[in-house]
């Protein structure tokens, strides 16, 4: 049996990148004391820069105090030792999208905390039963899909796995609320709600490009207008990453089949390091503007 709500004060984040970071921060935000932790020094420093950097525009936009933010860093520390997640109540694990790494963190995990602590994965496409068979007490791990930009999006997926308790889910549910996110339940199938859904939209709007249906411009802007969504499939493809909507693709495809076979356009791409908005260019030129 997993704790419950009320006696969740301070959450370990594993992993300091994009998601992890974005995690930790709307946690600290929310008033939970934070560990964040990386296997080096750098990367946690990088996490802290993020965070740092998603403060200050959440305040430039009034979004957030500038006394609540300063609150919020200072409730987050950082670690490269696993070992100091030990008193944390709740963790939740951001690292790399690879089974083995994912498996490794949570066998290794179940070691430093106590018995009644959720542990929730933060993957978007892996099994959750499969993670969760890395330790003894597979029914305490949990799916928790926050959505990206963490700070931005407001919902997270709670991906129910063979073995995951009801208290678990139930846990699961209730800290992301608390987070000030909307939830929505999936079971543990190949890309849960959101990516069995999302990829294959994203890889016809490449193809459409690649074919010449449409100018890319035009593609979005039918996309948007057409089906009232914010972003068309390039401009979101190019926001997620294209090297992270290829290896979502090609796990899918895996899985489910060709329908999930990966546009040869967003591999070409991937291949010549065009990978969206952080390498500068994607199917969009990016610049400091």
């Amino acid at each position: 049996m997993v704790r419950t709500l009320d006696s969740v004060s301070r959450v370990g984040v594993v992993g300091a990148g994009t998601m992890g970071s974005g995690i930790a921060q709307v946690a600290a935000t929310a008033g939970y004391d934070v560990v964040l932790r990386d296997v080096e020094q750098g990367y946690v420093d990088d996490g802290f820069d993020s965070i740092d950097d998603s403060l200050g525009r959440l305040v430039d936009r009034g979004a957030l105090g500038e006394s609540d933010a300063d609150a919020a860093r200072e409730r987050i520390e950082g670690t490269t030792d696993l070992a100091d997640l030990a008193d944390c109540d709740l963790v939740v694990e951001a690292v790399v999208e690879d089974m083995d790494v994912k498996r490794d963190v949570f066998d290794e995990l179940e070691e430093r905390v106590d018995g009644d602590v959720l542990l929730g994965t933060n993957t978007s496409t892996l099994s959750i039963t499969r993670i969760a068979n890395a330790t003894r007490s597979p029914e305490r791990v949990v799916g928790l899909h926050f959505m990206n930009p963490v700070p931005v999006m407001d919902g997270v997926e709670v991906v129910v796995g063979e073995k995951t308790t009801d208290d678990a889910v139930d846990l699961a549910h209730a800290f992301a609320e608390d987070l000030g996110k909307e939830t929505w339940e999936a079971d543990d199938k190949p890309g849960f709600v959101t990516n069995r859904i999302l990829m294959p939209w994203l890889n016809e709007g490449i193809r459409a490009f690649d074919e010449g249906v449409a100018t890319k411009a035009d593609i979005d802007r039918g996309m948007k207008l057409g089906t009232n969504v914010p972003m068309g499939p390039l401009e979101l493809a190019d926001h997620i990453g294209l090297d992270v909507v290829l290896h979502a693709s090609e796990t899918l495809h895996e899985e489910l089949g060709d329908r999930y076979k990966p546009a040869y356009l967003l591999r070409r791409k991937v291949d010549a390091g065009d990978l969206g908005k952080k390498s500068g260019e994607g199917f969009y030129v990016y610049d400091d503007g």
